[in-house]
Formats: structure tokens, C-alpha cells, sequence
């Protein structure tokens, strides 16, 4: 697939800084996978094992240690202007109404910064477009304090999309949330998907997101984070789907299994020669 992958990991190391680089402290490590065009993909694991530090990298933020990205074709040198990013705190400015704050990339994200007052009746429009598919359309004029939780993740979600990235990175984006909500947002979400087509890379601990939402999972070992399991869904569960599915056996069976691997990593015990074992590649089914 690394020919015509829009995502490409080629054996990505990563230290946070010079000095644990010298020491060989890494906080992921020997990253290679790949993402086809319009795939999404979610990324589970222990708690502290990179999965929040792999976006960095993703997103041109932080230049790896070793090895190469590249997004559509482009080795990543510096931050992507083709992304959009959402994070488990919604971060919308509380000055600025719902409307003004899914605005705010058009504002300075080039070509549309150039053309904002020029155009800003037809981005308004596109503003209100996009807030009503989420089940906002009444909330554009509402300041962040007036909106629930699971409002403003939706609001920060239409700020991610609104200059039409090809890839949108979530970080945990409804961990803060209620089952019912989160449940929800993952439709919304769905839809969004479903309609635009961008990749997508969701960093989450909730395994039942992950399936419900991802046509791939990757399981990442105890830091430095390696993947170790590569977990096709979407040929085991078809999209669309509906939340209905999450209640049935196939459905529950993926979660297990994925579950029996993150205990497995965080047993103690685990060593990291058993945990690297399995490699990159290594699908769920071929460790049974």
C-alpha cells in the first residue's frame, strides 16, 4: 500500500528532546504503517504510551527523530496547512460566539485568509451549514458558556473542518463526555466522515469508539510506544453502521479481543522483548 498511501509511517522514532535523543530515550518508536486515501484509523493503548505523542509528528509539529512522513505524497517538514485538529478540551475562544469560532480557521489559514471579508457571507453560510449537520443550527450566536459539553465538541469539531482538510486528527475528543453524548458525537461524526471523505486519526482509550468509528485499529505497547497489533475492522464490519451495531456478538468479539491485548501489554511482567515481538504488521488474527 506505501505507494499510494495518503498516510505513510516509514520507521518513525521520535525523543522529545536532544539530550534523551543522545541517551536513547525515545517516547515512540520503529512507527511504520500506512493509511490509504479517505481511511480511518484509531490508535488504543495503555494510558502513557504515546498514542497523544504520535500526533505530533503526524502533524508536522514535531520532526522526527528518525525515519519519514509523508501526507499525500509530501514528506512532512513542517506543519501541515491540510489538517484539521480536535482535543479532548473543545479550547473555543469564550469571547467569540459559535459561529465566529468555527470561523476562525478561514481567518488565518491561507488561501481563505486572503479572501475572508471578501467572501464572508458565503463562509458564513458554509459555517451554518456545517454547525446545522451536527445539530447546531440554533447555537450560532451562543457564546461557549452557554453551550453543554457535548456542544462545544461539536462547535470544535466544525472548526476543524471548515477550510476542508484532508485529514483530521482527534486527540481524545469526547473522553470528557457522557456515555449518551459521546454516543452521539460518534454519528455526528460518522456522518461527517461518510460525506467529506478525509482521513482520519483518532487517538482513544474507548475501544468501543474505536471499532464503531475505524476502518483499522492499532494497538500501541507500553512506553516508548511501538505497534503492535494492526486490526482490520472495516472487513469484519461494513460501514455504514449504526449504533444498534455495537450491541451485537461480531461487534463485541473485536472488542474483547482487543482488550485481551491491552491487558496483556499492561500485565506485569510483560517485558518489552515480548511486547516488540509481534511487529507493526502483526494483525490481531495471526496472534490468536
Amino acid at each position: 500500500m506505501a505507494a499510494s498511501a495518503f498516510v505513510d509511517f516509514d520507521d518513525v522514532w521520535l525523543a522529545y528532546n536532544d539530550e534523551l535523543l543522545a541517551a536513547g530515550q525515545f517516547a515512540v518508536e520503529a512507527i511504520t504503517l500506512q493509511a490509504a486515501r479517505g481511511e480511518f484509523i484509531a490508535i488504543v493503548g495503555p494510558s502513557g504510551c504515546g498514542k497523544s505523542t504520535f500526533m505530533k509528528p503526524a502533524t508536522g509539529l514535531k520532526k522526527p527523530s528518525r525515519g519519514r512522513i509523508r501526507i499525500d505524497g509530501q514528506t512532512v517538514a513542517g506543519p501541515l496547512k491540510i489538517t484539521g485538529m480536535a482535543f479532548q478540551s473543545s479550547s473555543l475562544l469564550p469571547w467569540r460566539t459559535t459561529l465566529d469560532n468555527v470561523l476562525l480557521p478561514l481567518e488565518i489559514v491561507e488561501p481563505y485568509r486572503s479572501n475572508f471579508r471578501a467572501q464572508r457571507t458565503a463562509y458564513v453560510d458554509k459555517a451554518q451549514r456545517l454547525l446545522a449537520s451536527v445539530g447546531l443550527g440554533g447555537y450560532a450566536d451562543k457564546f461557549p458558556w452557554q453551550l453543554s459539553g457535548g456542544m462545544q465538541q461539536r462547535a470544535s469539531i466544525c472548526r476543524a473542518l471548515i477550510h476542508e482538510p484532508k485529514m483530521l486528527l482527534l486527540d481524545e475528543p469526547f473522553g470528557a463526555l457522557d456515555a449518551f453524548t459521546r454516543e452521539e458525537l460518534w454519528c455526528n461524526l460518522r456522518d461527517l466522515w461518510a460525506a467529506q471523505a478525509f482521513n482520519t486519526i483518532l487517538v482513544t482509550h474507548d475501544l468501543r469508539e474505536a471499532v464503531f468509528l475505524a476502518d483499522t485499529v492499532y494497538v500501541m505497547s507500553k512506553g516508548p510506544g511501538r505497534m503492535l497489533v494492526r486490526r482490520d475492522i472495516a472487513a469484519a464490519l461494513p460501514h455504514p453502521r449504526d449504533l444498534e451495531l455495537t450491541y451485537t456478538k461480531p461487534f463485541t468479539d473485536i472488542v474483547l479481543e482487543l482488550r485481551e491485548h491491552i491487558g496483556a501489554i499492561r500485565r506485569p511482567g510483560a517485558g518489552a522483548g515480548a511486547e516488540r515481538a509481534a511487529g507493526p504488521e502483526q494483525t490481531a488474527e495471526s496472534r490468536r
